[in-house]
C-alpha cells in the first residue's frame, strides 16, 4: 500500500476508505496481509482521483460514472483505439467545413 500510496499522492487511509466506497476496487492481499493492486486497479485509483479532485465530481458521482464505463455497450474515450480516434475527428473536420460552405 505504501507504494502505492506515494505513486498515487493518496495518503493510505485515503486508499482503505476508497477500497470501501467504490466495489471495483479490491485489491488482493497476500498471507501477510499486504494489498496487492493490480495495473488496473491503480489505474482506477488515477481515474477516482481525477474524478473527484479535478472534476469536481462528488462520491456517488463517482460511482454513476463507473457504472456506466462497465456496462457492456459503454463507449469511452479510452475504449476506442487512437487511430479511430484520430479518423473520426479528421471526419469531423471535414464535415464541419464541408457545412460552413453551404
Amino acid at each position: 500500500m505504501g507504494e502505492v500510496s506515494k505513486l498515487t499522492g493518496l495518503a493510505p487511509h485515503v486508499l482503505r476508505s476508497w477500497e470501501k466506497n467504490y466495489a471495483n476496487l479490491n485489491p488482493k492481499k497476500n498471507s501477510a496481509g499486504n494489498r496487492a493492486y493490480k495495473e488496473s486497479e491503480i489505474e482506477l485509483i488515477f481515474k477516482i482521483k481525477e474524478l473527484l479532485e479535478e472534476k469536481k465530481y462528488t462520491s456517488a458521482g463517482v460511482k454513476k460514472v463507473l457504472k456506466k464505463e462497465q456496462e457492456p455497450n459503454s463507449v469511452t474515450k479510452a475504449s476506442i483505439p487512437s487511430d479511430v480516434r484520430r479518423d473520426l475527428n479528421e471526419m469531423k473536420v471535414f464535415l464541419t467545413n464541408l457545412l460552413e460552405k453551404m
